[in-house]
């Protein structure tokens, strides 16, 4: 086999059609574009959203939501509990891969179960998952 013997397999491609081409092509007189009005002729373009002067659809609707700002994240006590973090806190959470760096707000929330003493510091923390580091011997400050 060599480059220039490769073909496409039977039936994969299609000659496109020729319209515009007299009567006995079957696409001929209007080619496919109906009788009359702006998209029958050429240059016959208007924009995307277009409705001939009446309110666009996008601009009928009301704007609704924002993106917040406040980027928060949510860190799992059984995401703590894999890693091999001591001490937890906004910067070791970034360079361990568990939160992005450009979140302002980060909270060890208690899903899943931790085995393992970690001493949190500068991170909120739910009741439940306090409750739960302090039982495996941790320290939250």
């Amino acid at each position: 086999m060599f480059l220039n013997t490769i073909k496409p397999a039977n039936g994969a491609k299609h000659s496109s059609k020729r319209v515009g081409r007299g009567i006995g092509s079957g696409l001929g007189k209007t080619a496919t574009r109906g009788h009359k009005g702006q998209k029958s002729r050429a240059g016959g373009f208007h924009k995307v959203g277009f409705e001939g002067g009446q309110m666009p659809l996008q601009r009928r609707l009301p704007k609704r939501g924002f993106n917040s700002m406040n980027l928060g994240a949510e860190v799992r006590l059984s995401d703590l509990n894999i890693s091999n973090l001591v001490d937890v806190d906004f910067l070791t959470l970034v360079a361990a891969g568990l939160v992005s760096q450009h979140a302002n707000k980060i909270k060890i929330i208690h899903t899943g179960t931790i085995e393992k003493a970690i001493n949190v510091r500068g991170v909120g923390v739910t009741a439940t998952a306090k409750a739960a580091i302090i039982a495996a011997g941790g320290s939250v400050e």
